[in-house]
């Protein structure tokens, strides 16, 4: 066939058709997985937990696809780029600390309980206000975090709009079709397959990620003629770091304690403030928690989950080698003009060979597909059980509760491309803007509170009242704003409301901050006795 090709068009369109064969060839068989796995979902239940019947290592597989998002993808090199350091991987020790302590402590009330949302255990332990109040921040938070994200999917689109069109100029707009494009296919088998869907495109994602990961990598070595050429770039290897100091001896106390905290990638940053971050994210987030609810029991649901720590170790690892190799191969040929959130995409696109190219493509495709239809999936679980059931229609069908998370998944859809497209917006104005702090620190403003509520329901039997856990949220959450000095740009500074000695805060300590604030709060009310019976 490819011969046959070679004869019929010139090299340049050769190239360009044999990549988007290689791309439309992932599209096909993620659709058509999609809908082959949505033919047996008949009640809510198969929709979002798939009736429990997902093998641990596709379960496996799917944490790893959600956890690397396009963010990941393209954003952590741009890391490694910029800093020329290791120091972000860090971050995955508290990754794994956490993922043991949610193993232990989160899953088992989940399953025993038999929750489709997460949110309902917050019902059992305290009250409807609790549960409300906590599925409606996951929905804010998860809308605006997967959407930011969107922006890399359509960023990889108008890196190839410059590619093919290298003397137009790119606008809000080109990156608004590619953010819809992406978007919407992935709605679109989402709404259909269900959770089923999610783990297992999600398999077929990480698969080839990891492997474009590695084929990346390869190229690049290859290219520099080896190892060697990174150490002739920075002069020996003690100048490439690993580890971030953590505590500067030479000035007091005061001092190096603001400059620790201020900085994102140390190790006290990693064991206390990715600890609590990661139980956020993976033990009081739909949607992480959701396929974790899909393994055959809670052994099974611990093994994926304790596993993908561990795997983030080396993922992180190997998506900062691109950047430092990618900083190392540009310093030699010259930088290209371009904000440093696109230097990968700009190699894959350029100098990547034909066909690789077209994979690769696929592979940061596949990457922001799989997290945005798990966070569809969950979405639509955590609105059609907490809200649409309870209180739009509560004598629902398994048809009507179906056809409710479908017309959720498709409404979400379309908030994250508008919420995509401000994220969009925002670089083009500040084209020196990296999207991992972004999209994480989305995170930290609000998943504090989320998870200071879920710690206390977990942690103790008598504390904890259903309409100040409310309040006590709200503080968790507020307080992060003004503790970490947070800045609306436009909007408001809530530095200017904290004394002048306090320290600037970086974004990984604030979901501690957050839920430390919650708890602190919460604590001194009591559970009424009946609402603690009925978790017994």
């Amino acid at each position: 066939m490819f011969p046959l090709l070679a004869t019929l068009l010139p090299s340049s369109k050769l190239a360009i058709a044999l990549d988007a064969l290689v791309v439309l060839l992932y599209f096909l068989i993620i659709i058509g997985i999609g809908l082959y796995a949505g033919r047996e979902n008949k009640t809510l239940e198969e929709f979002s937990l798939g009736s429990h019947s997902i093998p641990w290592w596709a379960v496996l597989a799917s944490i790893i696809a959600a956890e690397t998002s396009a963010a990941t993808f393209l954003g952590t090199p741009a890391e490694g780029y910029k800093t020329h350091a290791f120091f972000y991987a860090q971050l995955a020790i508290g990754t794994v600390l956490a993922r043991i302590i949610i193993a232990y402590t989160f899953l088992a009330p989940y399953y025993r309980y038999k929750v489709k949302s997460i949110y309902e255990f917050l019902t059992i332990r305290f009250g409807v206000a609790t549960k409300n109040s906590a599925s409606a921040i996951f929905l804010f938070t998860r809308v605006l975090g997967i959407g930011v994200r969107l922006y890399l999917g359509g960023l990889i689109l108008v890196v190839l709009w410059h590619y093919f069109y290298p003397g137009e100029s790119v606008t809000l707009l080109h990156y608004f079709w590619g953010i819809c494009f992406i978007t919407l296919i992935t709605t679109i088998y989402t709404m259909i397959g269900g959770i089923k869907a999610v783990v297992w495109t999600d398999f077929i994602q990480a698969s080839l990620m990891i492997g474009s990961i590695v084929l990346a990598i390869w190229i690049l070595l290859h290219r520099l003629g080896g190892l060697h050429s990174i150490r002739e770039t920075f002069g020996s290897w003690e100048n490439l770091k690993w580890i971030q100091s953590d505590w500067d001896t030479q000035i007091p106390f005061g001092a190096a304690l603001s400059k620790m905290l201020a900085e994102p990638y140390t190790l006290w940053a990693a064991f206390i403030g990715s600890t609590f971050l990661t139980l956020a994210t993976h033990g009081t987030d739909q949607d992480m928690v959701q396929r974790l609810l899909t393994a055959k029991n809670v052994q099974k649901s611990r093994l994926s989950l304790i596993l993908s720590g561990f795997a983030d170790i080396p993922l992180a690892l190997a998506f900062l080698s691109v950047g430092i190799l990618l900083f190392v191969y540009y310093s030699r040929v010259g930088k290209p003009s371009i904000p440093d959130n696109e230097i990968f995409a700009y190699f894959i696109v350029h100098s990547m060979p034909v066909g690789v190219r077209g994979l690769i493509i696929a592979g940061v495709l596949a990457t922001m597909m799989g997290s945005t239809s798990a966070a569809l999936n969950a979405l639509a679980t955590s609105f059609t059980t907490d809200f649409y059931l309870p209180y739009l229609k509560p004598k629902a069908t398994d048809k009507d509760s179906i056809a409710a998370a479908r017309r959720a998944t498709f409404f979400f859809g379309i908030l994250m491309i508008g919420v995509g497209t401000m994220a969009a917006y925002s670089v083009l104005l500040n084209p020196s803007l990296t999207i991992i702090p972004i999209a994480i620190g989305i995170l930290g403003y609000t998943y504090g509170g989320l998870l200071g509520i879920f710690l206390l329901g977990m942690l103790t039997t008598t504390r904890g009242h259903d309409k100040t856990n409310v309040i006590a949220m709200f503080l968790g959450m507020t307080s992060v704003l003004f503790l970490g000095k947070v800045e609306l740009p436009g909007i408001i500074n809530f530095g200017h409301f904290m004394p002048s000695w306090w320290p600037e805060i970086a974004w990984p300590w604030y979901v501690f901050m957050g839920s430390m604030v919650t708890i602190i709060c919460a604590l001194p009310f009591k559970t009424p006795p009946a609402q603690r019976a009925m978790s017994l």
